[in-house]
Protein backbone atom coordinates (compact mmCIF):
# COMPACT_ATOMS: atom_id res chain seq x y z
CA UNK A 1 0.00 0.00 0.00
CA UNK A 2 1.22 3.30 -0.96
CA UNK A 3 0.84 5.56 2.13
CA UNK A 4 -0.66 8.84 -0.18
CA UNK A 5 -3.24 9.48 3.13
CA UNK A 6 0.20 11.41 4.60
CA UNK A 7 0.74 13.64 1.63
CA UNK A 8 0.45 17.19 2.60
CA UNK A 9 -0.79 19.88 -0.29
CA UNK A 10 2.66 19.59 -1.42
CA UNK A 11 2.93 15.83 -1.98
CA UNK A 12 -0.54 15.48 -3.45
CA UNK A 13 0.91 18.95 -5.67
CA UNK A 14 3.75 16.77 -7.28
CA UNK A 15 2.36 13.50 -7.58
CA UNK A 16 -0.64 14.73 -9.85
CA UNK A 17 2.09 16.86 -11.90
CA UNK A 18 4.31 13.64 -12.25
CA UNK A 19 0.76 11.42 -13.08
CA UNK A 20 -0.81 14.22 -15.40
CA UNK A 21 2.63 14.58 -17.37
CA UNK A 22 3.03 10.88 -17.62
CA UNK A 23 -0.32 10.47 -18.79
CA UNK A 24 0.26 13.27 -21.07
CA UNK A 25 3.00 11.48 -23.05
CA UNK A 26 0.74 8.72 -23.76
CA UNK A 27 -1.09 7.97 -26.94
CA UNK A 28 -4.67 9.80 -26.67
CA UNK A 29 -6.58 6.36 -27.21
CA UNK A 30 -4.48 4.90 -23.65
CA UNK A 31 -5.46 8.08 -22.07
CA UNK A 32 -9.35 7.48 -23.11
CA UNK A 33 -9.31 3.89 -21.91
CA UNK A 34 -7.81 5.21 -18.68
CA UNK A 35 -10.67 7.89 -18.10
CA UNK A 36 -13.44 5.28 -18.97
CA UNK A 37 -11.62 2.96 -16.10
CA UNK A 38 -11.82 5.77 -13.74
CA UNK A 39 -15.67 5.97 -15.09
CA UNK A 40 -16.13 2.61 -14.25
CA UNK A 41 -14.42 2.40 -10.88
CA UNK A 42 -16.03 5.35 -9.53
CA UNK A 43 -19.44 3.90 -10.99
CA UNK A 44 -19.18 0.27 -9.67
CA UNK A 45 -19.77 0.63 -5.72
CA UNK A 46 -23.59 2.04 -6.63
CA UNK A 47 -24.60 -1.80 -7.03
CA UNK A 48 -23.22 -2.79 -3.72
CA UNK A 49 -22.72 0.49 -1.85
CA UNK A 50 -25.37 2.66 -3.15
CA UNK A 51 -22.77 5.14 -3.48
CA UNK A 52 -20.14 6.54 -6.19
CA UNK A 53 -16.33 5.76 -5.40
CA UNK A 54 -15.52 8.95 -4.43
CA UNK A 55 -18.16 8.57 -1.47
CA UNK A 56 -16.81 5.71 0.30
CA UNK A 57 -15.13 5.26 3.10
CA UNK A 58 -11.09 3.58 2.94
CA UNK A 59 -11.97 0.34 3.60
CA UNK A 60 -15.50 0.00 1.11
CA UNK A 61 -12.46 1.42 -1.16
CA UNK A 62 -10.22 -1.05 -0.75
CA UNK A 63 -13.00 -3.85 -1.29
CA UNK A 64 -14.12 -2.19 -4.53
CA UNK A 65 -10.05 -2.23 -5.48
CA UNK A 66 -9.55 -6.21 -4.38
CA UNK A 67 -12.91 -7.28 -6.05
CA UNK A 68 -11.66 -5.55 -9.41
CA UNK A 69 -7.83 -6.42 -9.18
CA UNK A 70 -9.28 -10.54 -8.84
CA UNK A 71 -12.11 -10.30 -11.20
CA UNK A 72 -12.70 -12.77 -13.93
CA UNK A 73 -12.42 -9.86 -16.55
CA UNK A 74 -9.17 -9.26 -17.89
CA UNK A 75 -9.77 -5.90 -18.75
CA UNK A 76 -11.00 -5.24 -14.70
CA UNK A 77 -7.29 -6.77 -13.79
CA UNK A 78 -5.39 -4.60 -16.35
CA UNK A 79 -7.22 -1.43 -15.00
CA UNK A 80 -6.23 -1.88 -11.55
CA UNK A 81 -2.91 -2.89 -12.45
CA UNK A 82 -2.42 0.13 -14.68
CA UNK A 83 -3.78 2.46 -11.83
CA UNK A 84 -1.52 1.02 -9.24
CA UNK A 85 1.13 1.48 -11.55
CA UNK A 86 0.55 5.14 -12.38
CA UNK A 87 -0.07 5.90 -8.36
CA UNK A 88 2.77 4.54 -7.30
CA UNK A 89 4.82 5.80 -10.00
CA UNK A 90 3.57 9.27 -9.11
CA UNK A 91 4.24 8.95 -5.47
CA UNK A 92 7.55 7.05 -5.58
CA UNK A 93 9.25 10.08 -8.19
CA UNK A 94 8.32 12.92 -6.02
CA UNK A 95 11.10 14.96 -5.08
CA UNK A 96 12.02 13.33 -1.39
CA UNK A 97 10.27 10.72 -1.54
CA UNK A 98 13.39 8.36 -1.44
CA UNK A 99 14.25 10.13 1.77
CA UNK A 100 11.04 9.02 2.95
CA UNK A 101 11.50 5.09 2.44
CA UNK A 102 15.12 5.00 3.30
CA UNK A 103 16.61 4.85 -0.57
CA UNK A 104 20.33 5.94 -0.59
CA UNK A 105 21.57 4.74 -3.55
CA UNK A 106 24.74 6.89 -5.26
CA UNK A 107 25.98 7.21 -8.73
CA UNK A 108 29.29 7.13 -7.22
CA UNK A 109 28.23 3.15 -5.11
CA UNK A 110 28.76 1.81 -1.91
CA UNK A 111 32.47 3.78 -1.38
CA UNK A 112 29.66 7.17 -1.49
CA UNK A 113 27.80 5.51 1.97
CA UNK A 114 28.76 6.43 5.32
CA UNK A 115 32.36 4.73 6.10
CA UNK A 116 32.82 3.81 2.25
CA UNK A 117 32.71 0.13 2.76
CA UNK A 118 30.32 -2.31 0.90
Amino acid sequence: MVPVAELDENGWNHLAAIVGKALADRPERLRRQFRLFLRVLDLAPLARFGRRFRSLDEPRRAQVLEALQDSPLLLLRRGVWGLRTIVLMGYYARPGAAAEVGYRADPRGWSARAGGSS
